[in-house]
């Protein structure tokens, strides 16, 4: 496990060195051939991201108490398809982005066609992965690869959610449409990252639901945010390009709420997501000071 630790942060930042050097030893080398698309990879996935997925299965797992070496694999697949689907988000055709985490986003370094192939490898490579992880039994890494590919897709995972983003745009459309849209976008792959951990745990499915519900409103709470933070912070803090929603007319809750009323709403779902944690009956210190960061994070 990560060694119990006085703060957050120093968890996060274990969290980020373990999934690093995991990626690393998964993604090949820039020199490999087809170099290009190697390097496309590793400029998006190396860029410096928070790495908040694989920190959030490191979290789950070792709440269950499962070792942090038989998580590593999943959180490295877990933040693979995080990072595709960042490409693929950049791309003209749907947001149409050139900065990201405070880089150059991948179609603009590299090509379209390239950011393209780059996002479907990084895709492919992270089921790969969990297919061969010789740590855990063979049930197990079907059971994740079926939660994985559910969270990532269609019709309630994060391409579905991405696909109702980009079609409501300059739409009406009402605040139970925005928290589904999200619920999918963003909440889906929060939410697989704590499943599948609870499942390498082999937890009740008491503790399956309890943590699906937490995980749930944790994602939830991370796009609240989220939609804060894209109107009150600068591009230089944010790492990608501050105002995006408004200039391309995305419904967010500060369209809904105002600012005022969006940080109460966070602060109603924070509440939500804390309270989830009394129905597990282990050690969660960990995961309340999780909700509190997504809470009050600045970029």
């Amino acid at each position: 496990m990560i060694p119990e630790t006085q703060n957050l942060e120093s968890f996060l930042r274990s969290a980020v060195s373990l999934v690093d050097e995991k990626l690393d030893q998964i993604v090949p080398a820039e020199t490999v051939e087809p170099a290009d698309l190697h390097r496309a990879i590793r400029h998006s996935l190396f860029a410096g991201g928070k790495r908040f997925r694989p920190a959030f299965v490191f979290a789950v797992g070792n709440t269950f108490g499962v070792e942090t070496k038989k998580l590593l694999s999943l959180a490295a697949a877990i933040e693979m398809i995080h990072t595709y689907s960042l490409i693929h988000d950049d791309l003209p055709s749907m947001d149409d982005d050139d900065l990201r985490r405070g880089h150059e986003t991948c179609h603009v370094k590299f090509g379209e066609a390239t950011a393209i192939l780059a996002g479907d490898a990084l895709e492919t490579i992270a089921f790969q992965v969990l297919a061969e992880d010789e740590d855990l039994t063979a049930e197990i890494r079907v059971r994740l690869i079926s939660e994985v590919a559910r969270g990532a897709g269609t019709p309630t995972g994060m391409v579905a959610g991405q696909h109702v983003d980009l079609e409501s745009e300059g739409k009406d459309i009402s605040v139970e449409e925005l928290e589904k849209i999200h619920r999918g976008k963003t909440g889906a792959m929060i939410r697989v990252s704590a499943r599948a951990a609870a499942i390498i745990a082999e937890v009740s499915e008491k503790d399956l639901e309890a943590i699906t519900k937490f995980a749930s409103n944790l994602g939830l709470l991370f796009q609240i945010t989220d939609d804060l933070l894209d109107v009150t912070q600068t591009t230089e803090v944010l790492g990608k390009t501050a105002g995006k929603d408004v200039l391309s007319e995305k419904a967010t809750y500060p369209s809904f709420y105002g600012l005022d009323g969006t940080r109460k709403l966070a602060e109603k779902v924070h509440r939500e997501t804390i309270a989830g944690l009394e129905e597990i009956e282990k050690p969660t210190e960990i995961l309340r000071s999780i909700a509190d960061y997504i809470l009050d994070r600045r970029n």
